[in-house]
């Protein structure tokens, strides 16, 4: 099985990389943004795309950039399952996800302790499993699946 593991650098790149035990049993490859944040991929193939800020004047057309390097990793990598723990990168690949019937696993922030992420809203919508990682989101997320954090 190819799962592609996607998310933005910091922190969601660190929950992420939490599930590495599940990278290392399966064909995988981390798509995240470029940065100076270091990551140690431990030798898991990963791609790097623009970091698109919401709040940006230029935010449309770093989107679209976006938009257009995720659709080319999605059908060069051709992934099973797309996992995610969101923000914006995350997005289009979720959506191209959806497109190509894959299967979509979005775990919400585990900073995001009483209130949903944009991302995840978003994701909410298309995820086949959506985990929480505290309880009190359920209120937001009523389909989704508490199990505690993944630290």
């Amino acid at each position: 099985m190819k799962i592609c593991f996607i998310a933005s650098s910091g922190g969601h790149l660190d929950q992420l990389m939490m599930l590495f035990p599940i990278m290392i049993e399966n064909d995988s490859y981390i798509v995240t943004e470029k940065t100076n944040y270091e990551i140690n991929n431990k030798n898991i193939r990963c791609y790097e795309v623009t970091q698109v800020n919401r709040r940006e004047l230029i935010f449309i057309f770093k989107l679209i950039k976006l938009s257009l390097k995720s659709l080319y990793i999605f059908l060069k990598e051709k992934p099973d399952v797309v996992i995610s723990t969101g923000a914006l990168i995350s997005i289009p690949t979720i959506m191209y996800a959806k497109l190509f019937r894959k299967k979509i696993i979005f775990i919400e922030s585990f900073s995001k302790v009483n209130s949903p992420t944009i991302s995840g809203k978003i994701a909410y919508q298309y995820a086949d499993i959506f985990i929480i990682q505290w309880e009190g989101l359920k209120k937001y997320y009523k389909n989704a699946i508490y199990k505690g954090g993944i630290y």
